[in-house]
């Protein structure tokens, strides 16, 4: 059995990639790599990458992590400016016994150090954002923090190996050096080979203060299917923000567990996912919340077109 399963429909391009690899026996390691790649490589996606909104200051910004099923084993990096696919780099510190997490400068020495491709990650459309934004602030007194798509992925290969991988560039105009939930283990993703794993999407400072994806996994531990587990945590989180703090921030996440089953949830309208599996063809699903329980549809080929239409369209100061 082996399955992938990704948040947003971005995610869509790099997932069918990854499926055909998958079902001709490809690695987990490389599989999710690879779909991820497709996602921080194309410049239309504002929220990951080359063309990802960036900071206050208009820096691009990138935080992505990798964690290994078999071993437990993570590597992440955090605010690193400057280099072209930040997966990799988070992939290849998975290795490292210690100094496994880097951010900023650190992660860029290294980086370097290792011979990671260099690269200006602003382009000329993300600059338009930014300048829109910052005219938007001033007349309508809007808040500047805006999007927060992380492309987040759980994997499963023929061999039973699972693994979970997030690349973001995190809130659009955040704070200098802001990290969200995306390279934080436990938070924005956990895999486990014995058990399953899973990723969250949305605002990390609320999905931090769950350890949402290892509450995921925990669940499915006890012997949740994903759903249930998806459904138990977010809703739990939700209730437990509201309570406490009046309000909760947007949390979503998916998981899959070792048999390649999979689940998802949102406390928000509009999220979309990506999955594929032995037995399911790549596609694209639509989630809708009705008092707690998460109905998925498969989204239509208007919606899919309308999608990268919209995405790909001249935009104007």
């Amino acid at each position: 059995m082996w399955g992938i399963i990704a948040t947003w429909r971005m995610a869509k391009e790099g997932l069918e990639k990854s499926a055909i690899s998958l079902e001709q026996g490809g690695t987990s390691c490389d599989a999710i790599e690879q779909a991820i790649m497709e996602v921080e490589n194309f410049p239309y996606f504002k929220s990951v990458g080359y063309g990802g909104l960036p900071n206050e200051e208009m820096e691009v910004e990138l935080d992505a992590a990798y964690m290994d099923g078999d071993t437990l084993d993570i590597g992440a990096v955090a605010a690193i400016k400057d280099y072209a696919n930040p997966i990799s780099i988070a992939k290849r510190l998975s290795k490292e016994k210690v100094n496994c997490v880097l951010v900023a400068e650190g992660a860029e020495k290294f980086a370097h150090k290792e011979g990671f491709e260099r690269k200006n990650m602003l382009t000329d459309r993300a600059k338009i954002f930014y300048r829109k934004r910052i005219k938007e602030i001033k007349e309508q007194e809007l808040k500047p923090y805006s999007g927060h798509d992380t492309v987040g992925m759980v994997c499963l290969d023929r061999q039973g190996k699972l693994t979970a991988a997030t690349s973001t560039s995190g809130l659009f105009m955040k704070r200098k050096g802001r990290v969200g939930d995306s390279p934080i283990v436990g938070s924005g993703f956990y895999a486990d080979s014995k058990v399953g794993g899973a990723t969250a999407t949305g605002l990390g400072e609320d999905l931090m203060k769950g350890c949402i994806s290892y509450e995921i996994v925990r669940l499915m531990k006890d012997g949740h299917h994903p759903q249930a587990a998806c459904e138990i945590a977010v809703n739990q989180l939700d209730k437990e923000l509201k309570e406490r703090r009046q309000k909760a921030g947007d949390l979503s996440v998916i998981a899959m567990n070792n048999k390649g089953e999979w689940g998802v949830a949102t406390n928000i309208d509009g999220f979309s996912f990506a999955v594929a599996t032995e037995n399911e063809k790549p596609t694209v699903y639509l989630v809708k919340n009705t008092d707690g329980k998460c109905i998925c549809e498969v989204a239509s080929q208007e919606w899919l077109d309308n999608y990268l239409t919209v995405r790909m369209a001249p935009i104007e100061e």
